[in-house]
């Protein structure tokens, strides 16, 4: 039987060595996470908060009388993410931001989805803002998406926008649906404004106008883009059957990407879509002007504050970004949302951008300092 070589004091004393190295990186990488960790905020009361009622909205007592007329939201009936058995639906975010727009600025909205009736929807709590609460609690929305219209009874003339709502089951039940194509085509040619956030632009992909051509040609487009989709879902080449952005290019329509996770919306004429849910006030906004009404005042909130900040630092640097953000403290405390700044911080890490990492570090830290 074999013996084990003894094993020298020289080696004992290099495995000591990498033994203190090992547990003094775990110390260090423990002591980091902890002093990260205390610079993020605790948020306000989730209880409160999900106790948001429609009438605790100021924005919403600005609505004009009488109504200025209809829109339509459209959401997934797709409930299961292709093969994975995975849950899927649509954003509640996406919808209900949008949908307080609309209200807010006097039109009324209805709710559409493929197969009609109660849809599936996708509630990611750390999301979740007092307009998300508001909408849950809000009897008439709700009685909307429980009973919503199926699409192929969908009267186009009855609406002066649509707006499809993002949801990774969109991607399913969306572009090869004939109401849907009917819909789109008709709004289109009757100079209707056509909207679409995230993945709602799936949509638009198999709309063919009475000329032959495929609505998207020459068009310039965005969408929830391939670098956000492969980043969230590796795989997602083989579970979905396609990847949005692509597509969209493939229908020959200019794709116009933004940073990933920012605010992004492109306007071509009475197209106007959003890249990702971060785009969601905007674009309903843009909707009411395309309209022609200047959209009513509404509060900015810490979440969209945040992505301006995040957006001047992508295109101008950080002495810009800090700037900006300073100055959105000075006149309101809680006007930037220190979670969501950390939050971008990680995904640079997982990117591999070291440095844009630790310039959104900073700008926590400096939040931070501010607010308090």
């Amino acid at each position: 039987m074999a013996t084990m070589p003894a094993i020298s004091n020289k080696e004992i004393s290099v495995l000591k060595k990498i033994l203190f190295v090992f547990i003094g990186l775990i110390l260090a990488l423990a002591a980091f996470c902890g002093w990260f960790f205390s610079l993020l905020e605790s948020g306000s009361n989730p209880q409160k908060l999900s106790e948001t009622k429609p009438h605790n909205l100021d924005y919403l007592t600005q609505a004009p009388t009488p109504t200025r007329g209809k829109i339509l939201a459209v959401v997934t009936s797709t409930n299961t993410l292709g093969k994975t058995g995975k849950y899927t639906g649509y954003e509640l975010t996406e919808l209900a931001r949008a949908y307080y727009v609309f209200l807010a600025n006097g039109f009324e909205v209805d709710i559409a989805s493929p197969k009609g009736g109660e849809p599936p929807v996708v509630i990611d709590g750390d999301d979740m803002g007092k307009f998300d609460y508001a909408f849950l609690n809000d009897v008439d929305a709700q009685n909307k998406v429980t009973n919503s219209i199926p699409v192929s009874e969908v009267d186009a003339s009855s609406y002066q926008a649509l707006y499809f709502v993002g949801g990774k089951g969109a991607m399913f039940d969306f572009p090869d649906n004939k109401a849907i194509q009917m819909l789109v085509r008709d709004s289109y040619e009757s100079g209707k404004v056509v909207s679409a956030v995230c993945h709602g632009p799936a949509a638009l992909l198999n709309v063919t106008l009475s000329n032959g051509e495929n609505l998207l040609a020459g068009k310039t487009v965005s969408s929830f883009t391939n670098a956000e989709e492969l980043f969230l879902i590796p795989d997602a080449r083989t579970i979905f059957p396609y990847l949005l952005e692509d597509e969209l290019g493939a229908r020959g329509a200019t794709f116009r990407a933004g940073p990933t996770y920012l605010e992004n919306i492109v306007q071509d004429e009475s197209i106007i879509t959003g890249q990702n849910p971060w785009s969601v006030w905007t674009l309903a906004e843009k909707v009411i002007q395309r309209l022609g009404y200047t959209p009513v005042k509404r509060e900015i909130t810490a979440e969209e504050n945040s992505v301006a900040v995040l957006l001047t630092l992508e295109m101008q640097g950080y002495k810009q970004a800090e700037a900006q953000m300073r100055a959105l403290l000075a006149s309101q405390p809680l006007s930037i949302d220190r979670n969501l700044i950390a939050m971008h911080s990680i995904v640079s890490t997982m990117q591999g951008r070291v440095g844009k990492s630790l310039k959104l570090i900073s700008l926590v830290r400096q939040a931070k300092k501010l607010q308090h």
